[in-house]
């Protein structure tokens, strides 16, 4: 896509990209003093996300969904939408999945 490496490094900078946004909206979760009853599944996902991101590049149709249930666990918390905006931009980096 266009996109090089980090200097000195052979890391996707997408790659790297996600990898930031994910443990920016982790820290974020964990640091939110409020409950809300998906948590969890937010929790999961992210989980999910980071472990797809230190395999490598990620499966985008995987990405999308962890995205979208991500969002939809998260709802209205407006103290980590910040955060979400960052992991949505950094999965939109990989494009959109093949059709097939």
């Amino acid at each position: 896509m266009g996109q090089k490496p980090l200097t000195g490094s052979d890391e996707d900078p997408r790659v790297a990209e996600l990898r930031m946004a994910v443990s920016r909206l982790r820290r974020e979760l964990a640091g939110l003093r409020t409950d809300f009853p998906d948590r969890p599944i937010a929790e999961d996902e992210l989980a999910a996300l980071d472990a797809m991101v230190v395999s490598g590049v990620p499966e985008i149709p995987r990405m999308r969904r962890s995205l979208l249930l991500i969002a939809g666990a998260i709802g209205s918390v407006s103290a980590v939408a910040a955060a979400l905006r960052e992991v949505r931009n950094a999965v939109d980096l990989f494009g959109e999945p093949p059709r097939g």
